[in-house]
């Protein structure tokens, strides 16, 4: 039998210190932060709720971070 993956951590960092940031800026940030994976949504986006370790996700209103969320 194969052994089971263990999921890579998480960095240390608050998704809400990204809000109010132009998404540009937050990406490149979050990236240097150690998130591997940066998802960018519009508003109101059907997406699926399964939860990804390593991955950030933004809402972006207007060209800034409305919402920030892990998974």
């Amino acid at each position: 039998m194969a052994p089971t993956p263990t999921p890579s951590a998480e960095p240390d960092d608050r998704p809400d210190t990204y809000v109010g940031l132009e998404a540009g800026r937050a990406e490149r940030l979050a990236r240097e932060r150690g998130w591997p994976t940066v998802r960018s949504l519009p508003p109101g986006a059907i997406i699926t709720m399964e939860y990804r370790v390593g991955r950030l996700n933004f809402e972006v209103k207007g060209g800034r971070v409305a919402r920030a969320w892990k998974g």
